[in-house]
């Protein structure tokens, strides 16, 4: 196999995705390196997972010893917890919905694959991420995923340029059924493999539970309407998030109630209508801009939540971070969330939403 192309780390989930794009860069004509983090250990129920389970490591081997390349596996379980799962247990229990996947990303996982990179003689480092790098000059430029529906850019902007800039994201172009599609083509052993669609470390989705098992119990509080008037009670703050209409224990209701405002303070969370969750801007905090910070306020579309279509808003920078103002209201602007700037196709930054 002809390797002019370079050494490349690959990082190796044991999922579909990060196994093709293991393979076409094989077939590119790189000289790949599989790497797989192992940082969690899920144990009876909870042992299903993009990086949890024993088999997804397994499926990581496998894809390798087929594309015959080297593979490691790296022990992260330590900096994992202490980088995500602690700050997003915090998070939860001060009544923020947080963003594991972006905290993971711009901490344990890529800025982690660069150093260990480094030491392989690596220059370029891969995942099965849908998103592209585009170079313009010295600067790297990140874009939107051509696959809108798989689109995974509002994770990455918290990725530093010196990163950015050795990232390659071979699905970046590709929809997910052709990324199958390649996978049989290559002969990827899990191409057939179901995506996973909860967070790695809850993949049940029982965030409360999770957080129970991990701390003890949360404090138990009232449920509020609008006008004060208590409606039910609840075991912890931690079981809510803004937006959320089931799971609430009020029973039916001549209107639907959604959770409006979390108050961890007074362990109060506060229902209402859906004109309630309505609002037109937002202030975001922990800015990373990925071309420099602007100077001056501008236009652009904002990313509120990983499933939200980016909505026009004019962006003013402030000390560490950003205001948007929204052209329409938008539902259900949550505490802790990313809030990711994009111009056209590109990402420009993003931040947390205070």
């Amino acid at each position: 196999m002809d390797q002019a192309r370079g050494r490349v780390l690959v990082a190796m989930s044991g999922g579909v995705d990060s196994s093709v794009a293991a393979a076409l860069l094989a077939e590119q004509g790189y000289d790949c390196v599989g790497v797989t983090m192992h940082l969690w250990d899920a144990s009876g129920d909870q042992q299903v997972g993009r990086c949890c389970a024993p088999e997804d490591r397994e499926d990581a081997r496998r894809t390798c010893e087929a594309l015959g390349i080297p593979h490691y596996v790296l022990d992260e379980r330590d900096a994992f917890r202490r980088e995500v799962v602690e700050p997003f247990i915090d998070e939860y229990r001060e009544g923020r919905t947080p963003s594991p996947c972006v905290h993971c990303n711009r901490t344990v996982k890529l800025a982690q694959l660069a150093d260990v990179a480094d030491r392989l003689g690596a220059a370029w480092i891969a995942t099965g991420h849908y998103a592209r790098v585009v170079h313009d000059g010295d600067r790297a430029r990140l874009l939107r995923g051509a696959d809108r529906h798989k689109d995974q850019s509002y994770f990455l902007f918290g990725v530093p340029q010196r990163v950015l800039g050795r990232l390659r994201f071979p699905l970046g172009a590709l929809e997910k059924d052709a990324v199958r599609r390649e996978g049989h083509r290559l002969g990827v052993p899990n191409a057939d493999k179901p995506d996973s669609q909860e967070l790695c470390f809850i993949p049940d989705g029982d965030v409360a539970g999770f957080i129970a098992r991990e701390r003890g119990e949360g404090r138990p509080g009232v449920i509020r309407d609008e006008e004060g008037a208590a409606l039910g009670a609840h075991h912890g703050v931690e079981g809510f998030t803004v937006g959320q209409r089931k799971g609430l224990g009020l029973g039916g209701g001549a209107a639907p109630r959604y959770v409006l405002r979390i108050l961890p303070d007074s362990d109060e969370v506060v229902v209402g209508g859906a004109a309630g969750l309505m609002a037109r801007e937002l202030a975001a905090k922990d800015a990373s801009w990925l071309a420099g910070r602007p100077g001056e306020p501008f236009e652009a579309a904002v990313r509120i939540r990983y499933r939200h279509a980016p909505a026009r808003a004019r962006v003013t920078p402030t000390g560490g971070g950003f205001t948007a103002t929204f052209a329409e209201p938008q539902r259900a602007i949550t505490s802790g969330q990313a809030a990711v700037v994009y111009r056209g196709d590109e990402v420009l930054g993003g931040g947390f939403i205070a």
